[in-house]
């Protein structure tokens, strides 16, 4: 399905002081006003932080390991996107998640300064997920080199520039991970990190386990952290966005599902890039008590 011209490459627009993909930024309204559940469960990150991988891996979960339920539909169909939105294609999220039974799994990208007044009224449970500024500003890159929805990237210096400074879709990615971490308690936010994720993978789905009050066997464990690796993923149709309807990616550009490893930014900065990166992430986390694994 061809995107509308409108939508393709185009700038990002400002909401509420929030950069955003411009097909997103219609009728913001719809996002300020949608009503979540106490019973939801919402998955949060900054963009390219695992937040695919933790849809599949709640969604078996919340289905006993059940592969065949989780086959059902592409995972960006079971676990909708609140704030998206592509006129004149497909229903925004909102409209998708009005029309979905509780209790829901839903996903967002947005800061926790832009979350519905819902959220706080409600107070449903959320699993946030960050991973390394190094890594996510490589994986943003390519995933914008392939995507047709962001503006063109330009070179890999030229974004991270963009990326150190904020000028990204859904902004700074600094005022994410520390906006989300501060105001974790104030919320029910379980908070996750992929690096933790890739070291461990069935000792953070033990975690999640635990936060949503579920007891699954050692048999559904095992199959789970199976079914979530990287490797199978990547194979899955309804994981690796080849199966999409609406063709966003270019995946020979590159794939959806690229890497999936930590410390890929190493193959991607020079040794000037770093160095201006490290200086600057200092002066940003300073005061902080996030601490994020790089050298994995």
């Amino acid at each position: 399905m061809d995107i509308p011209e409108e939508y393709s490459r185009k700038d990002l627009r400002v909401v509420r002081g929030l950069p955003v993909i411009n097909a997103f930024a219609d009728n913001w309204e719809r996002v300020d006003q949608f009503q979540v559940y106490q019973d939801d469960l919402v998955i949060a990150s900054y963009p390219k932080s695992g937040t695919t991988w933790m849809s599949e891996i709640i969604d078996l979960i919340l289905n006993n390991g059940n592969l065949q339920k989780c086959q059902r539909d592409a995972v960006y169909k079971r676990v909708v996107m609140l704030e998206f939105a592509l006129p004149g294609v497909v229903p925004p999220g909102t409209e998708l998640l009005s029309q979905i039974p509780s209790p829901r799994l839903l996903r967002t990208h947005l800061p926790i300064t832009h979350l519905p007044k819902s959220f706080w009224e409600n107070k449903c449970k959320i699993v946030y997920v960050a991973r390394n500024a190094k890594d996510v500003a490589v994986s943003s890159y390519h995933y914008s080199l392939a995507n047709i929805l962001p503006p063109e990237p330009g070179t890999f210096a030229q974004y991270l520039e963009d990326f150190i400074a904020g000028n990204v879709s859904f902004g700074s990615w600094y005022e994410h991970v520390n906006g989300w971490w501060l105001k974790r308690n104030e919320l029910r936010v379980l908070y996750l990190f992929y690096e933790d994720m890739k070291e461990d993978l069935q000792r953070e789905i033990q975690k999640l386990l635990t936060f949503l009050e579920k007891d699954i066997d050692e048999e559904v464990l095992k199959k789970i952290v199976h079914h979530a690796s990287f490797e199978v993923m990547k194979d899955n149709p309804m994981t690796n966005y080849k199966a999409a309807v609406i063709d966003l990616m270019d995946h020979t550009v590159s794939p959806f599902m690229r890497k999936g490893i930590s410390g890929d930014w190493k193959n991607h900065f020079t040794v000037a890039q770093n160095e201006r990166f490290d200086e600057d992430y200092a002066e940003k986390m300073e005061g902080s008590s996030l601490s994020f694994d790089m050298e994995a």
